[in-house]
């Protein structure tokens, strides 16, 4: 039998994302350096801040400033919601989905929650919300992708060991291990730290590498999704593709394999 390991995007067995709250003015500067490095994303919005706070994104800039990367869910306002009623839950996270989708034009399907905060109920509510995933708070160190995207954590926050576990993710090479560093954080903060430097040498370190997808993080659960829809032959001897992208194999470790849309490939 064939022995079938699954891949990023292009062969690749490395991913990098990034992932920031609150949709400060900031940004701006964040998603400068993030483009110049061919870096990506997903930076999550509380839609109903926006009104008479000069210190965040507009909703009339949010189209162009995010193009490339990925507009997620945040909360409306940004309550503590694990102290809310279920309902009022339901309802800061799907308005701000309506607000967000009106503005970008795609669905919004991913959440950070706000102050970390959440519940088995809550968890348990998101999907029903059309949310794919949420990030919580903390770092874990490490380069797994997530056992449970309900309760993400990303590798480290960016003044947690940033350039140290950069050097590590960089020098990670056994292909049979599919590898993912996710940093996250807010954008103000490089400005209240006086750090901003620190993100501009992670990024020249990072980016621009053959051997990382850079993606967002919606990106990465929909390439998981993916993989998990193809149907295999009992032996492994050929693949059926049923989704709208195409994803990509290793075969008895040989080069990598890409099976389109709607193929029917043998292996």
């Amino acid at each position: 039998m064939n022995r079938v390991y699954c891949c990023f995007p292009g062969g690749k067995h490395k991913a990098l994302t990034m992932s920031y709250d609150d949709g400060r003015l900031e940004d701006r500067r964040l998603i400068e350096i993030f483009n110049r490095n061919g870096i990506r994303g997903t930076f999550h919005l509380n839609s109903g801040l926006w009104e008479g706070d000069a210190r965040r994104i507009q909703p009339e800039e949010i189209a162009e400033l995010y193009r490339g990367h990925e507009v997620a869910c945040h909360t409306a306002t940004h309550p503590t919601i694990a102290r809310c009623p279920i309902s009022e839950v339901a309802d800061e996270i799907f308005r701000d989905r309506a607000a967000l989708e009106a503005r970008t034009g795609y669905p919004v399907r991913g959440l950070s929650y706000p102050n970390g905060s959440v519940t088995e109920e809550i968890e348990r509510l998101l999907p029903m919300l059309g949310i794919r995933y949420s990030r919580v708070v903390g770092s874990s160190d490490g380069f797994a992708l997530p056992e449970n995207p309900y309760r993400w954590m990303a590798t480290c926050h960016h003044n947690h060991r940033l350039l140290e576990l950069g050097e590590q993710f960089r020098g990670l090479f056994k292909k049979q291990y599919l590898y993912l560093m996710y940093v996250w954080g807010h954008s103000y903060e490089f400005g209240e730290q006086g750090n901003w430097a620190l993100m501009e040498e992670f990024c020249a370190q990072m980016g621009g590498r053959d051997d990382i997808w850079y993606c967002t993080n919606i990106e990465l659960m929909d390439c998981v999704d993916d993989f998990r829809r193809l149907q295999f032959a009992a032996d492994n001897g050929f693949v059926y593709n049923p989704s709208a992208r195409a994803c990509w194999l290793r075969v008895n470790d040989g080069e990598p394999v890409c099976v389109a849309a709607g193929e029917t490939k043998r292996l």
